[in-house]
């Protein structure tokens, strides 16, 4: 136990996995040192067009890089360290601490991403304790989760220990044999834990979660009244699970094809680990599965959640290279669908029913069992713990609010916890619990490029393209406020009750307008400081696009992204004007009628008196995007 010292306190600062399953993120600030626990990513939304990963915004970490001292890892679910790579591209991690399973495949993510070099992974077991900078000493406790090598831990303070149970359920028959350490647990509660932190995922789930053995005998049940193929889907890290279906696949006598890289993945760490114990020739390549009988295979695939790249998504959409399904062949999901999963779960169920296979699916058919603990599991965990302070995590708004009524049933006084969300600050003394000043919390958005975050105002232009569409239009103006030629106007995904000529002619008539009963307002006079003309471009092309604007809402009843290409002419053509000659000069024309030719956009010098951009010797196209 380190000894309280100072009149400092703890601070414990969620930045994922507070009011939404994912992204579990976690900081333990004392003083001049932080340590972290986890460091998650979620799936994206619907509304979240074209991004692949969600990241917890960390900009408090960012900016106080030079206070992290190491990071704790519980167990190796994607919602727990996925995260990681992306974020030692943006600040280091001194050491991180994790379990042999989560550390081999958190060590083939870094190399992948090119970040092995910013941190340094060491292992733990057991029962063992590691040290990380001056304040803080963390013992790891064997837990039980869905997915092996799972650890509950103990963070020694100098305020007191903190319990954080990170995922977890109490089974009392795991499948690896590697039980719930609750002796260990229960030595902390006599000691005195000071706060315990604890996964509500199943908070509104009445009694104890199932143990993942009961699904043995469904499964079994299943896979032997089978006639054909099976194909069976489940979470790739759900390592218990994958050894059974692997033991059952063998009492059935089936050959085994592996389908998915991160279940390829997953097998391969668990077998060189001991995790996962088969004989090598229960596995067949998917060339050698399709000259077996159907009836002599058993195929495990990744896309339990119905992700748009994964195989058995592939698979219904009839666009893997390798596996079709076929009439006769039995599919499992062996997998519930996650918040917010459900309609691409049940989509892919339809596709692969309308293809001519039977499909086994859903909370009835007892083929799946949940790896967090329900509401028996959590008063287990409160009772042998025995915290001064309480504070739920891991979970939605109404899963923490239950969570929190449960340990007040516990004896726990509501004062003495607290709802947060993410940035949150939850200040934490030997005697005394309160909230401090919130940090910058979010989300950080990554695409399939994976090389960048996805800005707001990006996402938001996705959002805006995918609901209503885009408008393009480019123009060629001369200095007497003239067009050269008539605009060219595009509609990509607009959809109008009216005739698309109709809406173009608006927008043509609505540019001539504007430059007809406004031009003067653009015209800046010559004065003694600045004896040439100058024109305001830029308040032109302002008012030219809210003009069209209000065209379009008013005549699309929709708001499309308008995108307007204006073009203005050389200087030479300046010069003519500005000597005010009375010849008519034809302003060049434009390049291309197609608006992707028009030449980039380049930045006019500044009039150093009016303020007011002048145009350089070359053509000049102002571009901007309208949402």
């Amino acid at each position: 136990m380190i000894n309280n010292t100072t009149a400092q306190v703890l601070k414990v600062i969620p930045l994922g996995g507070l009011h939404e399953i994912g992204k579990n993120t976690c900081v333990f600030e004392y003083g001049d040192e932080i340590i972290l626990l986890d460091a998650g990513l979620a799936f994206p939304t619907d509304g979240m067009h074209g991004v692949n990963i969600v990241l917890p915004d960390m900009t408090y970490l960012r900016e106080n890089t030079h206070k992290i001292k190491g990071m704790i890892v519980t167990h190796g679910h994607e919602d727990h360290i996925g995260g990681i790579p992306y974020h030692l591209k943006q600040f280091e991690i001194p050491v991180i601490y994790g379990p042999r399973l989560a550390m081999a495949l958190l060590a083939g993510k870094l190399e992948e991403a090119g970040v092995s070099h910013r941190t340094e992974l060491r292992t733990v077991r057991p029962r063992d304790t590691v040290r990380i900078g001056k304040h803080f000493l963390v013992e790891y406790i064997r837990n039980t989760h869905s997915m092996a090598d799972s650890f509950t831990v103990a963070i020694h303070t100098p305020v007191g220990i903190i319990i954080h149970t990170g995922d977890f359920k109490i089974d009392h028959t795991p499948v690896d044999g590697e039980h719930f350490d609750l002796q260990k647990l229960a030595e902390y509660g006599e000691r005195g834990v000071l706060c315990l932190i604890s996964d509500s995922t199943n908070s509104e789930v009445p009694g104890f979660t199932a143990s993942e053995r009961s699904v043995a005998p469904n499964l079994d049940r299943i896979i032997a009244q089978a006639t054909g193929r099976v194909l069976l889907t489940t979470f790739a890290s759900s390592v218990h699970r994958l050894q059974i279906v692997l033991e059952l696949a063998k009492k059935n006598n089936r050959y085994v094809g592996v389908v998915g890289r991160s279940m390829l993945n997953v097998i391969a760490h668990c077998r060189n680990l001991g995790y996962i114990k088969c004989e090598d020739s229960i596995f067949k390549p998917l060339k050698e599965i399709r000259n077996l009988p159907d009836d002599k295979v058993l195929i495990l695939t990744t896309g339990s959640q119905g992700e748009p790249m994964a195989a058995m998504t592939r698979i219904a959409n009839g666009e893997h290279h390798e596996l079709k399904i076929r009439k006769g062949d039995t599919v499992i999901f062996s997998a519930n669908p996650i918040p917010g999963n459900t309609i691409a779960v049940v989509n892919t169920i339809d596709k692969l029913m309308m293809l001519g296979a039977h499909v086994v699916y859903g909370r009835d058919k007892g083929i799946h069992v949940s790896g967090h603990g329900c509401q028996e599991d959590q008063k287990l965990m409160i009772n042998m713990t025995r915290p001064k302070f309480f504070l739920p995590v891991h979970g939605e708004h109404r899963m923490l609010v239950q969570h929190s009524k449960t340990a007040q049933s516990m004896g726990i006084p509501a004062s003495n916890m607290v709802i947060i969300d993410n940035g949150d600050v939850v200040e934490l003394t030997a005697n005394t619990m309160r909230l401090g000043t919130k940090v910058p919390s979010g989300i950080e958005l990554v695409d399939s490029s994976r090389s960048g975050v996805v800005k707001a105002n990006v996402l938001k232009e996705r959002q805006q393209l995918a609901g209503d569409g885009a408008v393009t239009v480019a123009a060629a103006l001369n200095w007497e406020g003239k067009l050269v030629a008539k605009p060219e106007v595009h509609l990509k995904g607009v959809v109008t009750s009216a005739d698309r000529a109709e809406v173009i002619g608006l927008i043509n008539q609505t540019i001539e307008t504007v430059l007809s009963d406004r031009w003067s307002e653009f015209v800046l006079p010559a004065t003694a400081a600045d004896p040439q003309v100058n024109i305001d471009w830029v308040g032109v092309q302002t008012q030219i696009e809210k003009a069209i604007g209000r065209v379009l809402r008013r005549q699309l009843q929709s708001n499309p992204m308008l995108v307007f290409l204006m073009q203005i002419p050389e200087e030479a053509v300046r010069s003519e004007v500005v000597q005010r000659t009375q010849l008519s000069i034809e302003a060049p024309k434009l390049a291309s009628s197609s608006p992707s030719s028009l030449p980039s956009p380049v930045p006019a010098p500044v009039n150093k008196v009016t303020g007011r951009r002048r145009p350089r010797t070359a053509s000049v196209q102002v571009a901007s995007v309208v949402s």
